[in-house]
């Protein structure tokens, strides 16, 4: 039983024998993460420290949105991708297909959301317009093309499906809870104070449900995919 069930085991990513542009674009998406993730700390602690407030709130402020988190485990899974460490706990939970699904999932999701909700709330310039199209375009497109070419089909269970529910549901719980104890909510269309408990649940209903509808399109497409 032992030899069966191993071969059942889904590979880890990269593969034994990765093909170079396979690791260049692992790596390429982790650089570019990295780089977003720097720049966002640098400046939001610079204006929170500008403020009179401490460091602690600019980190509380910079994890309350859901791009910055989201960009935070990009960086994180595709370092472990690129850099092929097989030894450490973390890293071969982020090589598993359908944990590197779910990650490129979340920064599709990201994407979408921002270019169809708040592309036209503000408009940066400079080096805000390269870190803000970065974050919100470059990332999830690359992301998307890494799944599309190097991601193999994999067993999809229905636990894998719950799994990857978890991440925003609970932040949309945190953020609710974090809202109604200091009154700043990230995005103005959960804003309760402002919407009404109604309005803002339904908002994040909505988003949720199109969260599913992007996850289901990732699951059909893997299950039409040959081994």
């Amino acid at each position: 039983m032992r030899p069966a069930l191993h071969s059942q085991r889904e590979p880890d990513l990269p593969l034994h024998t990765p093909s170079v542009s396979s690791v260049t674009l692992a790596a390429i998406i982790a650089f570019i993460a990295w780089i977003a993730i720097v720049a966002l700390a640098e400046a939001t602690l610079y204006r929170t420290l500008a403020r009179g407030l401490s460091v602690l709130d600019g980190l509380a402020r910079m994890s309350s949105y859901l791009t910055n988190l989201t960009v935070l485990a990009c960086a994180v899974c595709f370092t472990c991708v690129a850099l092929r460490t097989r030894g450490s706990p973390l890293a071969r939970f982020f090589r598993q297909p359908t944990v590197i699904t779910a990650v490129v999932g979340y920064m599709v999701f990201v994407g979408i959301a921002y270019n169809v909700l708040l592309r036209g709330w503000w408009t940066p310039t400079g080096f805000r317009m390269l870190l803000n199209e970065s974050l919100h375009s470059i990332l999830p497109m690359l992301c998307a093309l890494y799944w599309i070419l190097f991601v193999p089909r994999f067993q999809l269970k229905w636990r894998h499906c719950l799994l990857w529910l978890v991440y925003p549901l609970a932040y949309l719980a945190v953020t609710f809870l974090r809202g109604s104890l200091s009154a700043f909510y990230p995005y103005y269309f959960l804003n309760v104070d402002r919407l009404g408990v109604a309005h803002a649940a339904l908002n994040s209903a909505l988003l949720f449900g199109g969260f599913l509808m992007l996850m289901a399109v990732f699951a059909g497409i893997n299950s039409r995919r040959r081994r």
